[in-house]
């Protein structure tokens, strides 16, 4: 089988102009057919420059970016292990190059699209194979695709957002910080030595301070250990469980709570509906789900599964099991009554997109004065603590 390559094209029009094209062709020599001039009109062939796939935000595989150019070229007409050979050809990293080789061989094999893209786990997860399995079953692997590159965007654009919310507060600690151990390591350490020969019964407080810079000065190795061990707890405490535990009280907040909850449907209704638009039945859709709504509302969303398998309505399960709101809850009747439930809860998913942007204004609104007051009272603590024994001497001269 012919390969099909991307050429860019100078060549002569029908006026005799030059002009520019990028042309599909098995080879050099189709393109002026493809073109359908005489090649002496051709002024310059040469290959296109691919653009690669990359991975993105530090990902092993740019699954949006996969899906996304594949549902591209195959809505060109361009056969599926053409695609992916199209694909395989651009200049990739190594562990995309790997990843795609292993798929384009289990397809040259005779084996489904889904079942290589299975054979690639580190690459692509349960939900975007089952997205592609249940579309090759209706023949609409291109729109499938299409809406898993749709889907993949809207979660990249919520982490960014959530990212770039933590961005402020993360500047402000890290001031903080490095403000602290200037502090104690260079500052109070001086005003230790001065007010240690000036004599006088001194705050406990001061006299405490003094202690902790007289340390500082003579042990600063010691005094950066610590403060990356007080770093690195966090780190630590967060990967064995301190996470799960932050979100679980998150949910109960007055504010935060109820938009992180909106959120956390949308991201469910958009799933389901990429999965019902690809052709997956409702059970199944509900079980791949799972994996991607948020861990406090996997108990409920596993009873809505089993009550929708005894045959009941998705809408009432969805509505007694807190997973609906009054406005999606409408659309979800609304979708079941026509037939198009899948465009319905993307709809519905679309509708608290918003909330998004007003999370990220309130948090930056709550979050950012509160670590400024707190920094300005440490910082200021310390400082008032230096110069207090200094007012109580002059105090005591006059």
């Amino acid at each position: 089988m012919n390969t099909v390559n991307e050429f860019d094209v100078r060549y002569l029009d029908a006026q005799r102009r030059p002009a520019h094209a990028r042309v599909r062709a098995a080879d050099a020599g189709g393109v002026a057919a493809a073109l359908g001039l005489s090649p002496a009109a051709l002024l310059a062939v040469e290959p296109a420059k691919a653009t690669a796939l990359k991975p993105a935000h530090g990902a092993r595989f740019p699954r949006r970016q996969f899906a996304q150019q594949l549902a591209v070229l195959l809505r060109a007409g361009i056969p599926l292990l053409e695609a992916l050979q199209t694909l395989q050809s651009q200049d990739n990293p190594p562990a995309v190059t790997a990843a795609l080789a292993g798929i384009v061989e289990r397809v040259q094999l005779g084996e489904s699209f889904s079942t290589a893209l299975a054979s690639q786990p580190q690459a692509f997860d349960a939900l975007f194979v089952a997205v592609v399995e249940a579309s090759e079953r209706s023949g609409q692997v291109e729109q499938a695709l299409a809406e898993q590159a749709s889907y993949l965007a809207w979660v990249e654009q919520l982490r960014s957002k959530l990212v770039a919310a933590a961005i402020y507060p993360a500047m402000l600690i890290t001031a903080g910080t490095v403000v602290m151990l200037f502090l104690l390591m260079f500052v109070v350490p001086r005003f230790a030595g001065l007010l240690d020969g000036a004599g006088g019964e001194l705050p406990f407080a001061s006299r405490l301070l003094i202690a902790v810079g007289a340390f500082s000065g003579a042990h600063p190795v010691a005094l950066l250990l610590m403060a990356a061990g007080l770093v690195a707890l966090p780190v630590l405490a967060w990967q064995r469980g301190l996470k799960e535990a932050l979100q679980a009280r998150l949910w109960r907040l007055p504010l935060i709570g109820p938009k992180l909850h909106l959120l956390a449907l949308a991201q469910l209704y958009r799933c389901l509906a990429m999965l019902l638009l690809a052709g997956v039945p409702i059970v199944p859709a509900l079980v791949n789900a799972r994996g991607v709504v948020a861990s406090h509302l996997r108990a409920a969303l596993d009873r809505a599964t089993e009550a929708v398998r005894l045959g009941e309505r998705l809408s009432a399960c969805l509505q007694r099991e807190g997973l609906a709101t009054p406005v999606s809850l409408r659309m979800l009747k609304v979708g079941e009554h026509s037939g198009e439930l899948g465009a319905m809860l993307a709809q519905a998913a679309g509708f608290y997109d918003e909330e998004l942007s007003r999370l990220s204004e309130l948090v930056t609104r709550l979050v950012n004065p509160a670590l400024m007051l707190l920094m300005g009272l440490v910082i200021g603590t310390v400082v008032v603590l230096m110069y207090l024994p200094i007012f109580q001497l002059v105090e005591q001269v006059q």
